[in-house]
């Protein structure tokens, strides 16, 4: 009875419990203040604040490290209901879709970057790299496309990509330095694009990149060369890098993470830590300042550089040459003249010619300094000793860095923008609509570099050399002639296998029929200029031959060529000045002079106007004067070609007229001639051929050359000692109907596939 009465009772307590009063206000403060006591009592007079403030800021402190470590809370996206598929999609057309709040979502905010990956391979690892981050990529749900650069032809594709798009370059160097096989023309293109003065420097400001090179630091010398050539020259041309340049190294000992595969898995978390909110649209990349290029700047390729871990250069950086070693030597008046001397050693010069006050120390040093070093090479010269070489290893460097082929010590070959398009059939240049020759078997050369004048159009900048007489070492004829067609022939190999060349045009273009002595410089200042014409006419080659009106006496002097031309670049003294900048002090003699000259020549002889608004486009009566002075029998009118920015010329695209513009020049031109009319144009150059009225029978126009019969007429003047001469008559043929003014085609040959680029602006590519 008593556990059952017990457990009853424990029972009813547990069940039954009335609810505890409430304790007093009273006793919960005179608990308070015991506690207070005995805390003070236990530890004395080391405790003197009250309990309660203790207690406060324990509490405090407390709240405070609970917000700072606590997490935060992700706001949630209303995406609920829309697919995958609409989320990876392309499309950037506006998808409404109702969320479980009732709310309408945007869906194109959503909307993921197309990702490009490119790779040149011959091992077949680079190829494999490519894969894994294509894998990679599609498991996280990007779209992807996989490109060998072999197959791929970057004039026509790379400058249209837009900002929807990555791309990732993997690229392989090996050990001489060179990229594979199957990226060699991607990489040649992208080099000579990005040190083309005539490009523009904006060409590729919607492409976002990122490289990863692959190479053997065994071969330091060569360590990844052409992963950070690419990395460097995409950058040039104003495309975004995602994120800095990566190196691979298959030598397993220098390799940052052991072996070139685990350098390369290393990289792609990096790259999807970088370029994962760029494909997802949460970060965008900022253009390229064409403000700050060039300045040597700290992180300048704009995110975390980590050049110093992969190698201790930032990709970015150009190297820089410390040299004080000239470009060139120069020999010429204008060291004899102060207001010829511009540009050097930090003088500073106006357009008019006059020097600064402050410059004139310099300026006197550099005369006296430049008449010294004169007397002392014709000294050593009189005395039998060896003349210098006139490109020095400097400016050797440079123009090879161009797309230049040096040989010897004077001339150059390098290959013309037509002679591509016309080896895929896009079209030749002007004298292709003009005259008739086969742009992809042109080959484009100079026997001398140095030149006479200064053009303020110049489009190499004046890196050339300049002088006005011949005193440097000077190469045989034959030596010039074959180095300059070796080297445009392994010019013309290269194409080999590139995308859109035809098989035919190559086969044709390895055997070169036309030669363009107009390259750069001045080709008659070369003392032995008519042996090397004769070698070039041996080999069925033709001739055309420009000259600046500088040297009347090598004018009259100079061996039949096919076809010979004069730049009249002014027709007053001032303005001839102002834009061709000649170094002769009688350089207006030797102007008309050589217009004269140029009078008494038999073959086909032609004026070069190069227009530049604001310097020469007023003085049509003038130029008038001029034509009736040398009777050339025909007048090439151009707009000036556009090089870019340059500090030794002002000019800017407001000098470059519009077609429009250029074919008003010259009917109002024409209107002063009466023994010529405009015969033909090539709207793609910006050019207009005036032509003497002799040139035109039974209502047709003959400007086109029969190549054949020149070749037959000037083997039987040189045979005969020069006895049996001929004229420009004798080897016309008919033009085209396509190529005359006022057709339709406005100068395209019709056989040819025109190709228009997208958004493209004013043309000033020129030829």
């Amino acid at each position: 009875m008593r556990n059952a009465c017990g457990n009853s009772s424990l029972r009813h307590w547990v069940t039954y419990a009335p609810t505890p009063e409430p304790v007093p206000p009273a006793r919960l403060i005179k608990e308070g203040v015991m506690l207070e006591q005995l805390f003070t009592a236990v530890f004395g007079d080391s405790l003197t604040l009250p309990l309660w403030t203790i207690l406060l800021a324990c509490l405090i402190t407390v709240w405070l490290i609970w917000e700072k470590l606590k997490p935060v809370a992700q706001p949630q996206k209303e995406v609920i209901g829309v697919s995958t598929e609409l989320l990876s999609s392309n499309n950037t057309a506006t998808v409404s879709k109702v969320t479980s709040n009732g709310k309408k979502l945007d869906a194109s905010k959503f909307v993921r970057l197309k990702l490009k990956i490119f790779y040149g391979t011959t091992t077949g690892k680079s190829k494999t790299f490519a894969e894994q981050l294509s894998e990679e990529a599609m498991r996280k749900d990007y779209g992807v496309e996989l490109l060998d650069l072999k197959d791929y032809e970057p004039e026509d594709n790379l400058s249209e990509l837009t900002t929807d798009t990555v791309c990732v370059f993997i690229v392989s160097t090996y050990m001489d330095g060179m990229p594979s096989e199957s990226c060699s023309w991607f990489c040649k293109w992208l080099e000579e694009t990005s040190t083309d003065f005539r490009v523009e420097k904006t060409l590729l400001k919607n492409l976002q990149f990122c490289v990863f090179g692959l190479g053997n630091s065994l071969y330091a010398e060569h360590y990844n060369t052409v992963g950070k050539k690419l990395d460097r020259q995409l950058h040039s041309l104003a495309a975004r890098r995602v994120m800095a340049l990566g190196l691979g190294d298959e030598d397993v000992v220098n390799s940052k993470h052991g072996g070139i595969e685990e350098d390369f898995k290393a990289w792609r978390k990096i790259f999807w830590r970088q370029a994962g909110p760029i494909l997802t649209g949460r970060r965008t990349l900022e253009p390229v300042s064409l403000a700050s290029k060039g300045k040597k700047e700290k992180g300048k390729c704009g995110v975390n550089c980590k050049g110093k871990e992969d190698g201790g250069k930032c990709s970015s950086d150009e190297e820089e040459d410390n040299d004080d070693e000239p470009l060139y030597e120069t020999s010429s008046e204008e060291e004899e003249d102060v207001g010829a001397v511009e540009g050097e050693g930090g003088v500073s010069q106006g357009s008019g010619g006059v020097v600064d006050l402050e410059d004139l120390g310099k300026v006197m040093k550099q005369m006296k300094t430049a008449k010294a070093k004169r007397q002392e090479e014709e000294v050593a010269m009189s005395g039998g000793g060896e003349r210098k070489e006139m490109v020095t290893p400097q400016l050797r460097k440079a123009l090879t860095k161009q797309g230049y082929k040096i040989i010897g010590s004077h001339s150059g070959v390098k290959l013309c923008r037509w002679t591509k398009s016309m080896l895929r059939g896009r079209g030749g240049c002007y004298k292709h609509t003009f005259y008739g020759i086969e742009s992809h078997r042109c080959m484009e050369t100079t026997p001398s570099l140095a030149c006479a004048n200064k053009c303020v159009f110049c489009w190499r900048h004046h890196t050339n050399p300049v002088g006005t007489e011949w005193r440097w070492k000077m190469d045989d004829p034959e030596l010039v002639y074959s180095g300059a067609l070796e080297n445009h022939v392994n010019m013309i190999k290269e194409f080999k296998g590139v995308p859109g060349v035809l098989a035919a045009r190559f086969e044709e273009g390895l055997k070169p029929a036309h030669c363009a002595l107009s390259l750069v410089g001045e080709p008659i200042m070369y003392p032995e200029i008519n042996k090397f014409i004769h070698l070039l006419h041996q080999k069925q080659i033709s001739t055309f031959l420009v000259t600046n009106a500088q040297f009347p006496e090598a004018i009259r002097n100079l061996t039949p060529v096919t076809q010979l031309y004069v730049s009249v670049d002014a027709s007053t003294k001032d303005s001839l000045k102002k834009i061709d900048r000649p170094l002769f002090k009688d350089f207006w003699e030797r102007y008309i002079d050589s217009l004269r000259a140029l009078s008494e020549k038999g073959q086909r002889t032609v004026y070069r106007l190069t227009l530049v608004k604001a310097f020469n486009t007023d003085e049509i009566e003038n130029y008038a004067k001029l034509v009736e002075m040398g009777k050339p029998d025909f007048i090439e009118i151009k707009g000036v070609t556009y090089c870019g920015d340059s500090k030794a010329s002002n000019l800017t695209m407001s000098n470059v007229p519009w077609h429009e513009e250029v074919v008003k020049f010259v009917q109002e031109f024409a209107n002063e001639l009466p023994d010529y009319e405009i015969a033909a144009e090539h709207e793609h150059s910006n050019c207009i051929l005036l032509a003497h009225k002799k040139f035109k029978i039974n209502n047709e126009w003959w400007t086109w050359i029969d190549y054949p019969k020149f070749h037959t007429l000037v083997a039987r003047y040189t045979g005969s000692g020069g006895q049996m001469t001929f004229t420009a008559e004798d080897y016309m043929a008919k033009t085209p109907n396509w190529a005359v003014f006022g057709a339709t085609e406005q100068g395209f040959d019709p056989k040819e596939t025109r190709y228009f680029r997208k958004n493209a602006k004013k043309d000033i590519a020129g030829c």
